[in-house]
């Protein structure tokens, strides 16, 4: 257990608990703001993450960004994001479930010491991996789902968004679900 964020971002960085830190170039703790009730999480960096150590630069990163926006809320103010590893898996592979082992803790940190009200999956290794093993993020998106006084909601991934495009609406229900949510739970104003 670490006492602040400053101390576990400092460990992970050293993080070699698995063969992916063998192939990175970055890093990727997260960003946003630390004290923020509402907590993103993806499944991993890809190339450009891997490039600049910060979680969702690239063209999903952008597109979430829109979906952010729309819904009053922004990485640098009022909402952290985070993945499930924090190294980039070769060629953007799904993490394996003995990389996603490895490196929980650390997300388990975070969520320790940021105490948010709701995650956001960010797809379907994320929701899999903090709701339920059997999740389907084409058929239980937007759900909230109540875990140790937290709310965890599913969504899609924005690189699936990109590939399918046809899922756009429902994913920006999601984020109007999501912005309805946090006037409910929050304390904040967001």
């Amino acid at each position: 257990m670490y006492d602040n964020w400053e101390a576990l971002k400092t460990e992970c960085m050293q993080c070699r608990k698995c063969g992916l830190c063998e192939t990175r170039t970055n890093l990727v703790f997260g960003v946003g703001n630390e004290n923020a009730e509402v907590l993103f999480v993806g499944e991993g960096p890809g190339e450009n993450e891997d490039l600049q150590g910060e979680p969702f630069v690239g063209r999903g990163g952008q597109l979430l960004d829109k979906f952010l926006t729309a819904v009053d809320l922004d990485r640098k103010k009022n909402i952290y994001i985070a993945n499930i590893v924090k190294c980039r898996p070769p060629q953007n592979r799904d993490p394996k479930p003995e990389e996603q082992d490895a490196c929980i803790d650390w997300l388990r940190e975070q969520t320790r010491l940021m105490r948010p009200k709701i995650i956001v999956c960010l797809g379907r290794i994320s929701a899999q991996k903090l709701i339920s093993p059997d999740f389907k993020v084409t058929k239980q998106h937007g759900e909230f789902i109540e875990k140790g006084g937290i709310l965890f909601m599913g969504t899609f991934h924005p690189a699936a968004l990109l590939r399918n495009p046809l899922q756009k609406p429902d994913a920006l229900e999601d984020f109007l679900a999501l912005k309805k949510k946090i006037k409910e739970v929050c304390q904040r104003t967001y």
